[in-house]
């Protein structure tokens, strides 16, 4: 039977989730990453009978150095462009062997992307509103670091504005990324899914909750979750400040956490005061370069970002700056 919106079985308390580990230790990520978090939590939702489809970058590269690998489920590389499409054949192909019999018609097979920003808001694209597109019963769960890291922190279409990357450089000419971020979470919900939603390792309830919503309305089609992953390395933080900063993200309204169920838009982490942008920022290195007058545009850009998920949620739910 198909999910209603607002009726999902949440999750309770990160303790009713099983102990069983399904992404283990032992990968190759950096020293502060949030990757591993954000995978770790996902496999536990989503259970053993999960396909992952795994886009080439990051978490890719770092989990799966042959003849090793840290995911007990099963697991398909695809390249940078087609996680999408390679997502949907593997979720046609088990629909057809449920009609042939070969695998009981009974049995939960999920089908998962797992996917970086790169691979998702740009070179991905294409294949991504296919699958959306034609419906096809798959989660696709973008993390996003913000830049090509895996190939040396080339900016992409989820870097932020006056962001540094090695193809963003910060001098008297250039001041870092002179573009605004893709905002591909509302540009998927204008396909008009099921169910999609923005979460932070941060605030792991919030994010483990959006996992479990996002499996059960596949019946209904696909889902998307976009999950932001502070990157040390890209980033220029402290290893250690990896949740710190990821929760400023939140806190400063840069990166509002909030779901749409059925078309019911809904933020799920209200934030009555919020602090400046510039305490989120000082804390990387790839801001490092910011005038006061760039960090108060940035702050503009967010104030405005914030004012339009306020109408979206029909009142005041993420407030204004308290310094």
């Amino acid at each position: 039977m198909a999910q209603q919106a607002g009726k999902s079985l949440r999750i309770k308390s990160l303790f009713d989730l099983p102990r069983e580990e399904l992404f283990i230790s032992g990968h190759g990520l950096c020293a502060g990453c949030t990757a591993g978090t954000i995978m770790r939590m996902l496999t536990k939702v989503a259970g053993k009978d999960t396909i992952i489809v795994n886009a080439t970058g990051c978490v890719e590269v770092a989990t799966t150095r042959y003849p090793y690998s840290n995911w007990l489920v099963p697991w398909f590389h695809s390249a940078f462009e087609n996680a999408g499409a390679s997502a949907s054949g593997i979720a046609r192909t088990i629909e057809v062997l449920k009609r042939k019999g070969v695998i009981p018609k009974d049995k939960q097979a999920k089908v998962v992307v797992v996917a970086g920003d790169g691979g998702t808001v740009d070179i991905g694209l294409q294949s991504l509103s296919g699958m959306l597109e034609r419906r096809d019963p798959v989660m696709y769960v973008l993390y996003d670091n913000e830049a090509y890291m895996n190939t040396g922190i080339q900016r992409s279409g989820a870097t932020p504005f006056h962001a540094w990357t090695t193809t963003t450089p910060a001098g008297k000419v250039w001041r870092g990324e002179w573009r605004t971020k893709k905002d591909i979470a509302m540009i998927v919900a204008a396909h008009r899914i099921p169910y999609v939603a923005t979460a932070n390792p941060a605030y792991p309830q919030d994010m483990v909750n959006k996992f479990a919503r996002g499996l059960e309305v596949l019946d209904e089609g696909p889902s998307f979750i976009h999950v932001l992953m502070a990157c040390t390395t890209g980033w220029r933080f402290d290893p250690a400040l990896g949740i710190t900063i990821s929760r400023l993200a939140t806190e400063t309204g840069v990166f509002p956490l909030y779901e749409i169920d059925h078309g019911n838009f809904r933020v799920t982490f209200p934030v009555a005061k919020r602090k400046p942008v510039s305490e989120y920022l000082k804390l990387q290195g790839r801001f490092a370069h910011l005038t006061p007058a760039e960090i108060e545009e940035i702050q503009k850009l967010v104030n405005e970002r914030v004012a339009e998920i306020n109408k979206l949620a029909g009142k005041e739910v993420i407030g204004p700056v308290v310094k």
